[in-house]
């Protein structure tokens, strides 16, 4: 596909980009870690409220594992993008902005657990959360669709499989965290919850493309060089 000039007042380099990215992600894992607390308890009974606050433990390792992989495949992405234009700037920010609202959800997740794990109240959390979720998987539609739309960005050497994969990616997410939603409220919270902890070792098994495919399964010269440092 032919690569149109970029104009250069909508041009910058990437690493204002990266280094505000990477600011919001830290910050991001920073809220999660703030939901772990000390429980009230009476003397005698810290086991007993450490135990009783599992649902905390398993929001943060859900939520960290999805940020921690969104990290990564951030980081993927930028190894392979060369220059920033307005509409890519807009799609990251899109992006930061549903990761660093991940906290709210697995907080109000954690305390709705902790209140009865098969109530309304859990049914509702793990809806948000879901939805959440899956309108992040969605802004990573909207940032590789603006890779698709304005190729002139990514470097040469990319692999030609990559954005393509990376939108199946994000749309299996999406689809993936609604379902997940869907079994949450009309089957059990749990289920819910099962599907939020495993979707991230998904991501992380696919942060560098689908099981057969870059560049149609074969590995290229782009594969074989050493990766940009940053």
């Amino acid at each position: 596909m032919p690569r149109s000039p970029l104009h250069g007042f909508s041009r910058s380099d990437t690493s204002r980009a990266e280094a505000f990215s990477d600011g919001v992600l830290a910050i991001a894992v920073t809220l999660l870690a703030l939901g772990l607390a000390d429980p009230p308890h009476r003397p005698g009974g810290l086991g007993h409220a450490l135990l009783a606050q599992w649902p905390a433990y398993l929001g943060y390792l859900a939520s960290f594992g999805y940020v921690s992989v969104i990290w990564l495949n951030h980081h993927q992405a930028f190894v392979r993008i060369r220059v920033m234009d307005r509409g890519l700037h807009a799609a990251n920010l899109l992006l930061l902005f549903t990761t660093a609202a991940l906290s709210f959800p697995t907080a109000v997740v954690a305390d709705a657990l902790r209140a009865d794990t098969a109530g309304s109240d859990a049914r509702v959390a793990v809806a948000l959360y879901a939805g959440l979720a899956a309108a992040m998987c969605l802004s990573w539609v909207a940032f590789y669709h603006q890779l698709a739309r304005r190729p002139e960005v990514l470097k040469a050497d990319v692999e030609a499989a990559y954005v393509r994969h990376g939108r199946l990616r994000s749309w299996a997410g999406a689809l993936a965290y609604g379902a997940a939603g869907v079994l949450g409220v009309f089957v059990t919270p749990l289920l819910a919850i099962a599907v939020f902890v495993v979707l991230p070792v998904f991501y992380f098994a696919t942060s560098e493309g689908l099981p057969k495919g870059r560049d149609g399964g074969h590995t290229g010269e782009r594969d074989r060089a050493p990766r940009p440092v940053g």
